[in-house]
């Protein structure tokens, strides 16, 4: 049978595959459209294992409010260069992602990726994902995602796409809400407070106070109180309470919040990429490594 331009351009916005692909798949399946269609969906999946070893350190944050400020998601989906963030089909996904995470509660991933594809009929997240990382050509992955329940207000900060921060704020107004998840954006606590700091990172600080401290050949008395101080030094920078504000460096975000009768319950801060090892290619290899798919 004889494949004609119609044919393949029916195919390709069906699909969204590449022209050439589309020709192929029409040839293989003898014209027969809905076949044509299936085939590039088995060819397509089998190009998105090959990719899936593939560093993914890239990508896009999203948060989903709901109408009340008492429940929000927020996700983190990555993919290999700044340039597919940026892409339409992309953002796309990831939007779908948090608003399917607000709207279901997923246990997990793996639940996750079990969710209907909004828009996209008898399609799974995790269809959509492969279908994608096989249409755009990189690999992408869903890595994390939260879901955050108030027990005062939440509050949301987009640092553009890459970073996002949800705060549990009780008391307070929607100024100081943002104003705090400003900051924690910016400053990247650890915990809410000194309580809150892991046991083990206090005494893994510890010891490399003790060895540099060691160093200076002080009595053991004024090591102690060296080490002390040190630590005390370490938990006002960790902590949110205990950080300058940013807006105010002279006034600790404490002091800000007592000031305003509020208290923080809780918060979520995700950064695209962080703690990703990301493999450093120059822009040209890069490029070159894409079209060799």
């Amino acid at each position: 049978m004889a494949i004609t331009a119609a044919m393949v351009k029916e195919l390709r916005e069906r699909t969204g595959a590449g022209m050439m692909e589309c020709k192929k798949a029409l040839v293989e399946t003898e014209g027969d459209i809905d076949a044509a269609i299936e085939h590039l969906r088995k060819t397509g999946m089998a190009k998105a294992d090959k990719k899936a070893g593939r560093t993914a350190a890239e990508g896009l944050v999203a948060i989903k409010l709901s109408d009340d400020g008492k429940r929000a998601a927020i996700v983190e989906v990555n993919c290999e260069t700044d340039f597919v963030a940026k892409d339409e089909n992309f953002r796309h996904f990831v939007d779908a992602v948090a608003e399917q995470v607000l709207a279901n509660n997923p246990a997990d991933l793996d639940a996750l990726l079990a969710l209907p594809m909004p828009g996209e009929e008898g399609q799974t997240i995790g269809e959509a994902l492969k279908a994608l990382i096989a249409k755009i050509g990189e690999n992408m992955a869903i890595r994390r995602f939260a879901i955050i329940e108030a027990s005062g207000q939440l509050h949301t900060y987009m640092h553009g796409n890459r970073i996002g921060v949800v705060v549990d704020l009780e008391g307070g107004d929607e100024t100081l809400g943002k104003d705090i998840a400003m900051h924690i954006a910016a400053s990247r606590p650890m915990t809410v407070s000194e309580a809150e700091v892991p046991a083990d990172v206090i005494e893994k600080e510890k010891e490399i106070f003790a060895a540099q401290a060691a160093e200076s050949g002080k009595p053991p008395e004024i090591i102690e109180k060296m080490i002390g101080g040190r630590i005390k030094k370490f938990l006002k920078e960790v902590t949110l309470l205990g950080q300058p504000f940013v807006k105010n460096p002279d006034q600790t975000v404490a002091q800000l919040l007592k000031d305003a009768g509020a208290t923080v319950a809780a918060f979520t801060r995700f950064e695209v990429g962080e703690g990703i090892e990301k493999k450093q290619e120059n822009f040209a290899d890069e490029v070159m490594a894409q079209v060799k798919g």
